[in-house]
This record gives C-alpha cells, structure tokens and sequence, in this order.
C-alpha cells in the first residue's frame, strides 16, 4: 500500500490513514497525480472566471458557501479592543483569535502573537496555547519549539485537553523537549481523559501494541471505541480488527469500561 510520511515524527504513514499511528498526528492525505493537479487547475480558472463574470453582472459581492471561521462584526472588534486594552485576558484572547483568524479585523500572526501573549502571562490556558502554536509554526513570531513547549505545558498545566495532546506529541517526536514515550503517555492520557479523540486513538494504539504501556486489548478497545464514537474512521477500523481476537468476556468488560467513562472536564476553546 502506498504511503506518505507524518510530518510531526516522520515515520510512514498508510495514505487511507487519518492519524499517525505512531505520533496520533493529523496526516496529509497522498500527494495528487499529474492527472489531479492538471484538473485542480483547470478548475480554478474556471471557478476564477466564473466568480469574476457574476461580479461584472451583479455588481454585488456575495459569499455563496457559509465560512468556517465566524465573522466578528466590526462593533464587537472596537468593544472587545476597549477591553483588551484595559487588561481583560479573556478579551485579550479573543482579540488575538481575531487576528489570528481575519475574523473582525485584517488577518496579522504578529498582532495576534502581541494579544495572545498579554493573556498567556497572566495565565489564561487558551491563550497559552494559542502563543504555543505561533511559536510551534513560526506565525508572528520566530520559530522556536522550545518556546512552543513552554506555554503548551502552561496551559496542559491548567487542564487544557488540546494542549496536553500537543504537548505530548512533542514528547513523542523530540522537538522543543527531550524526546520522552512516558511522559507523552501520560499527557496522552490526560487529554484522553479529557475526551480528545486524537489522544483516545494514540493511546487505544499504545495498549494494542504495548508500547510503553502493558499490552492490554481491553483497554485498547475501550479508548479505540471512544475516539471511533467521536468519528475518526481509524479508530473504528483498528477497534474492528481488534475484536476479533477478544474474547467475549473481554468484549462484555471493554464494553462496561466504555459505558461507564465519563470525560473529565475540560477548559472550553470558546472561553
């Protein structure tokens, strides 16, 4: 089966994939053919073409597909500045989301990064991560993964499920920390806990296969049964195969295990 590489770990990746087995990173799909990117080209100019033809006859522009980035109107950005301004974190944060985004307020990493950085040194766990991925992608802000690890850890600290699965992908692939299978398990864990599918996934896979954890089917089917049921088609695929090596008894108790779990809570994104 053809493959493409994680670029989180840089281990092989199966292209039907969604998550890197290894890492539980987010995968890019197979590179496009010749024969897909001459008609990804085509199609563009066609789009192109047509989008400027409808400006020439209405005269009005439209947006004809709902965005997945809300738009903040103008008189929401001058009273959520006022605030900001005056030091309010959580203000501050959705200032910075703003920027970040282009939502209310022209797209710019350097004046989010500047906003997200008055929040985080207060302690805002949001915000923390937020500066956390600037820094990870080098957004507004030079490059640096150290840096990046930093403020994920603050915000993991606080109980933030996305950072602590960020945070232990970095344990995982050694960038910004000094590489650590037992620590990402335990943030992985953590998160899991918290009820991100990702690290629900990275952990049903560490028990299937014992890696840094005792090997334990039950438990694998029972964190590949929650992510599977948050809809990553992965987890459904590796928790399939897997049963049919359970027994039922097995079964019956990684059934009650998945029956009883309830997430810990989780800071909100939207806070």
């Amino acid at each position: 089966m053809a493959s493409t590489t994680c670029l989180k770990c840089g281990n092989k990746v199966n292209n039907g994939a969604v998550v890197c087995p290894d890492c539980g990173t987010p995968v890019s799909r197979r590179k496009p053919t010749k024969v897909a990117k001459l008609f990804a080209i085509v199609l563009f100019f066609a789009l192109v073409g047509f989008t400027l033809a409808t400006f020439i006859q209405s005269r009005e522009p439209s947006l004809s597909v709902a965005s997945s980035t809300p738009i903040v109107p103008v008189a929401d950005f001058q009273e959520t500045k006022a605030k900001a301004d005056g030091g309010d974190a959580v203000a501050q944060t959705l200032l910075g989301e703003m920027y970040s985004k282009g939502a209310g307020a022209s797209q710019d990493y350097k004046e989010a990064g500047k906003w997200y950085r008055l929040a985080a040194n207060q302690g805002h766990a949001i915000a923390q991560k937020r500066l956390g991925e600037l820094y990870e992608a080098g957004q507004g802000v030079p490059r640096d993964e150290a840096e990046a690890a930093k403020w994920y850890q603050r915000s993991a600290e606080q109980g933030f499920a996305d950072a602590q699965y960020s945070l232990a992908v970095l344990y995982v692939t050694g960038r910004g920390v000094t590489r650590n299978d037992v620590e990402a398990v335990r943030w992985y864990r953590m998160a899991a806990e918290r009820g991100d599918k990702f690290a629900q996934y990275n952990l049903g896979q560490r028990y299937l296969n014992g890696k840094s954890v005792p090997q334990d089917h039950v438990e694998a089917f029972k964190w590949l049964s929650l992510a599977a049921a948050q809809g990553l088609p992965d987890a459904m695929s590796v928790r399939d195969e897997l049963k049919g090596s359970m027994t039922g008894e097995q079964l019956n108790e990684a059934k009650r295990r998945v029956a009883a779990f309830v997430p810990t809570k989780s800071i909100k994104a939207t806070n």
